[in-house]
């Protein structure tokens, strides 16, 4: 819900599962003109991958994963997603 505050200033921003079904959030996050990451799974009800993908190239998505990044299975796969979600941030952030 911050996105428009990060858009009306420029602010580059890292959004972990955005609330992409809010025309509010993602009316921001088309008009923001700084670079931000989008990151956010499949089985979540709040992403959706095709709107994230039209607004940004910076986008992770994990699939299978809900609005908490957990996903099925043992929790050593939900630990694995927080490690990839870790990656993409450092690498957008050094870009």
């Amino acid at each position: 819900m911050a996105a428009p505050l990060a858009a009306d200033h420029g602010l580059r921003a890292v959004w972990l599962t955005p609330l992409l079904r809010l025309p509010e959030v993602v009316d921001a996050l088309g008009r923001a003109t700084a670079p931000f990451l989008l990151v956010g799974g499949t089985a979540d009800t709040a992403w959706d991958g095709e709107v994230a993908r039209r607004l940004t190239p910076h986008v992770l998505e994990i699939p299978d994963a809900d609005h908490g990044m957990m996903v099925p299975g043992p929790l050593a796969r939900s630990a694995e997603v927080l490690g990839r979600v870790c990656t993409a941030v450092e690498e957008f952030v050094q870009q």
